[in-house]
C-alpha cells in the first residue's frame, strides 16, 4: 500500500480527519477527536500505528514479522505495521478498519449515534 493509498483509505471512514498535532511530518487520523492511525507518510519504510484487540495483537505479531508492538504507544492495544510489501493490501485495510471500529466503539453513545446519522 502506498502512502497516498493509506491516506485516502484512512480518510474514507465516516467523520475521519487528518491532523498534525506533533509535527508537519506525522499524520494523525482521528474520528471524533480520537486517534485511530498514526503515520509519517514520507517515512521509508512506511509504518502505521493502529489500535488492535489485545488478543488479536499478539496473534498478528506472531504470524507476521511486519507487525510489532506499537512504537511509543500502549503495546497491549497498539501495533506498528510496516508496509514493506510483505503484507497483502487486504490485510492492511482490515487492520485499519478494525482500528477505526475499535475507536468508534469506545466513543460515548451520543457520539456514536451522531456518526450513524452522518
Amino acid at each position: 500500500m502506498t502512502p497516498d493509498a493509506l491516506r485516502a483509505f484512512c480518510l474514507s471512514f465516516n467523520a475521519a480527519v487528518e491532523d498534525f498535532p506533533f509535527n508537519p511530518e506525522t499524520s494523525v487520523f482521528k474520528v471524533c477527536g480520537r486517534l485511530f492511525a498514526l503515520t509519517a507518510l514520507d517515512a521509508v519504510p512506511l509504518t502505521v500505528n493502529l489500535k488492535c484487540d489485545p488478543e488479536d495483537a499478539v496473534r498478528l505479531r506472531a504470524e507476521h514479522p511486519a507487525i510489532a508492538p506499537g512504537w511509543h504507544m500502549n503495546k497491549r492495544h497498539w501495533n506498528t505495521v510496516t508496509l514493506d510489501g510483505s503484507l497483502p493490501d487486504r490485510l492492511i485495510r482490515e487492520l485499519v478498519e478494525d482500528s477505526y471500529d475499535l475507536v468508534v466503539a469506545g466513543l460515548p453513545r451520543r457520539e456514536r449515534l451522531r456518526l450513524d446519522r452522518a
